[in-house]
Parts: structure tokens; sequence; C-alpha cells
């Protein structure tokens, strides 16, 4: 089957820019990432998919090959056999033999010469530089975890221990990957080099050893990583919750992700706020909302309450006379605490006028009812546009 373009696969048209190359990868990497989906084979699948293409697409010298040759240029297939590209090369003067005869040992360092520059090319290591480099340091991945708050502690803000399961570096081979003691063994696949060339005509291709992961030798895993270099372990770690915080917001703790490989820094913890739903009130970015029901009397004549704030206090607000459902009536500085400034949201009082039903009245108030009904001005006007 053939392989899906990397451009459709990161959903970016073939002329982005790096950075919209980068926030394309991230914004998927967060929706299908394994942590966020255990045991989804899909997601699984779908996250290597988008990991694949982004190491091409973000290496530009990579994505120029890839832009030019498509897949054929990572698998062996070829990446065209034509000299095209490479017009114009004063080849004498590149390798500082204009004039002069060079014998058939000057020719071998010429091949081996053509072989670092293509390497350079095209993102490979040269010979000279794999003897040099057995591994690289990878940054450790980011970790995702949700937290589910009350209210309450979005308005307060606090600490709260959360367990974060995590992989850290493995002590029994200090993140090698590989069994102590053990003996090495020249790679068969590469010989030794750490990477694997193809070739097609005039083009040469260099890439690290899937076997070896370009150390040139295979040694017996580590028994407690598998040969990864890191275990996995649950460690609690303190997050501090600021007063304000909203449903979506993301709180960093720095180094708390992943541990990377080779010496490679760790990746971040990012907590992802959810707070859960309130019985009284209704949240609207910094300001909340309450109802409060009142009699149809103390609508027609006005009152005063005692509101419950968020806070654990309460607060008297004139509910003025003539009050309508529906009709708002704002307390300022009585909401949430904003999170990105000094101060407070508002505190809106929502007004509900509770009109009892006549079988909910006694005989005198059906009878004062009656009268209060021939007293009341009528309607001023019957029928509007809602």
């Amino acid at each position: 089957m053939a392989k899906k373009d990397y451009y459709d696969i990161l959903g970016v048209g073939r002329n982005a820019t790096q950075e919209e190359i980068k926030k394309a990868y991230r914004k998927l990497a967060r929706k299908y990432h394994p942590d966020l989906n255990p045991n989804n084979k899909e997601a699984e699948e779908k996250f290597k998919e988008i990991s694949e293409a982004y190491q091409i697409l973000s290496d530009p010298e990579k994505r120029k090959l890839y832009d030019t040759y498509g897949h054929a240029a990572f698998a062996g297939a070829g990446a065209g056999t034509s000299s095209e590209g490479f017009e114009g090369i004063n080849f004498e003067d590149l390798f500082g033999f204009g004039g002069r005869s060079r014998g058939r040992g000057d020719f071998g360092n010429i091949f081996d010469d053509l072989e670092d520059i293509f390497g350079t090319f095209f993102g490979g290591r040269t010979k000279r530089e794999s003897s040099r480099q057995a591994y690289q340091a990878e940054k450790g991945e980011d970790i995702y975890q949700t937290l589910t708050i009350s209210l309450e502690d979005a308005y307060h803000g606090k600490t709260v221990s959360l367990e974060v399961p995590r992989y850290v570096v493995c002590e029994k081979c200090a993140g090698t990957g590989v069994k102590a003691g053990s003996e090495q063994k020249v790679c068969s696949e590469c010989g030794g080099s750490g990477q694997v060339a193809y070739s097609s005509g005039f083009i040469h291709i260099s890439q690290t050893c899937p076997e070896c992961k370009g150390t040139g030798v295979i040694q017996e895993p580590c028994e407690a990583c598998n040969g990864r270099g890191l275990v996995m372990t649950k460690e609690t770690v303190k997050v501090k919750i600021p007063p304000g915080v909203d449903n979506g917001t993301r709180l960093k703790i720095s180094g708390k992700g992943h541990s990377g490989r080779f010496g490679g820094t760790s990746g971040d913890l990012y907590v992802v706020i959810n707070i859960k739903e309130h019985p009284l009130y209704k949240r609207v970015g910094d300001n909340l909302y309450i109802k409060v029901n009142i009699k149809v009397t103390e609508a027609i004549k006005g009152t005063q309450i005692e509101v419950p704030l968020i806070n654990g206090k309460t607060e008297k607000v004139k509910i003025p006379a003539g009050a309508q459902t529906g009709q708002q009536i704002r307390v300022s500085g009585k909401g949430m605490p904003k999170l990105k400034s000094k101060g407070y949201g508002d505190l809106i009082v929502v007004v509900n006028v509770e009109i009892p039903s006549i079988k909910e009245l006694n005989k005198k108030a059906k009878k004062l009812v009656d009268e209060l009904d021939k007293e009341l001005p009528p309607v001023t006007k019957r029928y509007e546009k809602p």
C-alpha cells in the first residue's frame, strides 16, 4: 500500500513554513499521544505516522529530498538517476586538482570526499563522523495530564500532589539500554560504520543504521528496560494552582515530562485544568451567574435579599420594584479572580419571578388575587414581537 503524503499527514500545504509545520505537529501530537490515548492502537499508529512525517519535514535538507523524490528518497527505492541539480559544479575546483593528473590513490580519496559531501547534502552522517558519534541526545517527550478541581479551588487556588506516570533514566544501565558487561559485536548491517547507504545512479544517500541505531555495534539489551534506556515509574509532583484558572487552562511544570535519552533534557509536564460543574453558579469568563427566585409581591414592591458568594460570604442585593423574570443585576467585583491581571469579575444576579398556580392558593389568597386583578392597571400592549 502506498504511503501517505507527509504534508497530508500533518495537514499543511507544500509551501508551509517550518513554524507552521511545527505548530501542526504539536497540535496532532497532543491529540494522538499514547499517554492521552491508553490502549488505543489506532491513536498509537497515528502518532507514529505524525512523528515520521515531522522528522522529515522539520529537517530542511530531508524536506528538500522528499519534495524532489518523495518517499523513494528514504526507502532505498532510488531518488532518480539524473544528475540534475549538480550542473554548474566545477569538480576540478571543488577537489583542487585543476589542470593536473591524479593517480589511482588520488581518485580513491576523491570518492571518499564525494561520500562525505553527499552525506552532508542529504542530512546523513559521514564515515568520519560515524566513528566519532555513537548516540545523539534525544529530548524527552512532554506529558499532558488532566486535573479536575472544584470552582471553589479555582477561586482560592491551591497546591495539589499529582501522581504522574513518566519514563526516567534506567539506573541499571545508566540510560544506555545495554546490559552491563555484555560483549560488543560489530553490526553486520552497517559493518560497524553506524550508517547504511542507498545508491541510485549518481545519488548517494546515507541513513542511520536501523539495526544498531547508529552505534556500529550490537550489544545485549538491558533486562530492566529492554534496551530502551528508560523505565516507567510513578512520581508525585506538586502542582501549584493559581487563583482564577478556568477550564482548559494549562499549567507547565518544566522538566517533569519523560526523561531524555542519551543525556537529552527531560520534557515538560502540562497539567490541563478541568473544573467540575457547580450547583449554584454558572461561570462565563471571570463572571459568575446565579439565579434568584422571588415572589410576585416581591417583584411588584421590590425587596432586598442576601445572595451567597463563591468565597463563602454573602452580599445584600437590592431587587428593584417592578423586577421582571430574566432581569439581571450586576454586583461588581464578586466574581472570579482574573488569572492574567489584577482584580475580579462580577456576580450577575438573574431574577426569576415565581408565579404560583391557582391550585396552590388557599381561599383567602384566591380572593385577594381576584381583588388585585380588578385593581391592577390593564396591560399596556397585549402583543409584541418576541
